[in-house]
């Protein structure tokens, strides 16, 4: 009998494709091809796993959705099915909206999915996954939820209260992850630094970074999602002390001004935020400081955007994202604000604040001109070798590139790289 293929595509973010690894590797196991986000899906069966993030996240998945459902009207697929976080927010609705879809699943029953198509969930295999990434690298989410009260964000709606991973059960998957060939992990959660408190009844990251960096094999261990209330400071001795975690820092901070923290719900002052940007800078010399930042939340005054803009000038941000406020049903501002501000003020705000930004990145990266870095080779593209730094995340940041000729570099592996000019998104390099 020809073994069915399945077709897995995966939309949003990096915790949403450490699920579909998971459930790619238990398909693979009962008998089924697989092929993950393919240009030309060619499966009997597609599973969509969906963002309900912001509006643009779901107009994503929504069209997704259609465009699979047109296929299985057409006679092109027997089954379709749809997890993932916009499933687990709008169930009900979609599986009338969108009958053609078989059966919808939340972000958290999707092994349900092995049972319907008359499989089992071998829970022998729960740590296991199935890369989508190149093999070198992995996502590693440790836990799951979140208990900020953020006044914007739908996601405590979506993924519910913070449920933390026991730390034996994370160093393991990690131990795997490394006989399998990763040497870097990029650490995910929905907020990374409230890691334990359930579990432990105190903040256990740093004590889990250290466990994770002595593992033999690991190379580069990379901290995505902080909070900055209540940080955890030893994280900064860790990240100091431990060669294989790497001075990179990713924290949302949203805004600035203490107009803005205060109806954002962000539970941190202004003054707070800069001081903690100054003791990152003080305790890990050479840290990169990855941030996003939000324009457009109901209130938000000219003042505030003025402010906005003098916090991304002072703080010179080696990395920054940003985007427009979306009102999210269910969160408090959709409740208690009035979406006053017009799209074409966000807009402006937005691309504003992108051209500070991206003038603060040409002028930081041509600092590195002359400078010699450790890069990790990803892949090959046209006449270049494409790699990252330390300071760099796979998908979001630059990339360093590098002539192929006279070069024979494998994929995976880390050399020494004098970076010899840049642009505004990246760096070029030659091998020492």
């Amino acid at each position: 009998m020809k073994r069915k293929t399945i077709d897995v595509i995966t939309l949003g973010c990096s915790k949403n494709l450490v699920d579909s690894e998971q459930l790619i590797r238990q398909l693979e196991a009962v008998g089924f091809n697989v092929t993950h986000d393919t240009e030309a899906p060619e499966g009997e069966i597609a599973v969509i796993n969906t963002c309900g993030f912001i509006g643009d996240a779901k107009e994503e998945s929504i069209n997704m959705i259609l465009e699979f459902a047109q296929k299985k009207d057409e006679g092109e697929l027997e089954n379709l099915f749809v997890m993932g976080c916009l499933s687990e927010r709008y169930l009900k609705e979609l599986s009338i909206e969108i009958p053609q879809v078989d059966k919808f699943y939340g972000k958290f029953n999707w092994k349900e999915l092995l049972g319907d198509l008359e499989k089992s969930y071998d829970d022998n295999l729960k740590l296991e996954r199935t890369l989508t990434t190149p093999n070198h690298y992995a996502y590693l989410k440790i836990s799951e939820g979140c208990d900020r009260k953020c006044s914007y964000c739908a996601i405590p709606i979506i993924t519910g209260k913070h449920v933390s991973r026991p730390m034996e059960e994370i160093v393991e998957e990690v131990k795997y992850l490394v006989s399998k060939g990763v040497k870097e992990f990029q650490i995910i959660a929905q907020e990374l630094t409230y890691y334990g408190i359930d579990l432990y009844k105190k903040q256990m990251l740093p004590e889990l970074v250290e466990r994770i960096a002595d593992i033999p094999g690991v190379e580069w261990i990379r901290l995505h999602y902080a909070y900055p209330a209540h940080f955890p400071y030893d994280l900064l001795r860790v990240m100091r002390e431990r060669s294989n975690v790497c001075k990179y820092m990713d924290i949302a901070l949203q805004h600035i001004s203490d107009n803005m923290l205060k109806l954002m719900r962000r539970n941190v002052s202004q003054e707070e935020t800069y001081e903690l940007i100054r003791r990152m800078r003080e305790e890990v010399p050479g840290i990169n400081l990855r941030t996003t930042l939000m324009v457009g939340h109901p209130g938000e005054t000219e003042s505030d955007f003025e402010e906005l803009k003098e916090f991304v000038q002072k703080a010179r941000f080696d990395r920054m994202g940003a985007f427009i406020y979306s009102e999210e049903e269910g969160t408090y501002s959709a409740k208690k604000y009035k979406d006053s501000i017009p799209e074409e003020i966000k807009q402006a705000r937005l691309d504003e604040l992108m051209s500070l930004q991206q003038s603060i990145s040409a002028e930081i990266a041509s600092e590195k001109v002359g400078k010699q870095f450790k890069v990790i080779i990803d892949r090959i593209e046209g006449d270049y070798y494409i790699g990252r730094t330390e300071f760099d995340s796979p998908e979001v940041d630059p990339e360093v590139l590098i002539q192929r000729k006279n070069n024979t570099l494998q994929i995976g592996s880390m050399c020494q790289v004098l970076i010899t000019n840049s642009d505004d998104f990246d760096l070029f390099g030659e091998i020492v």
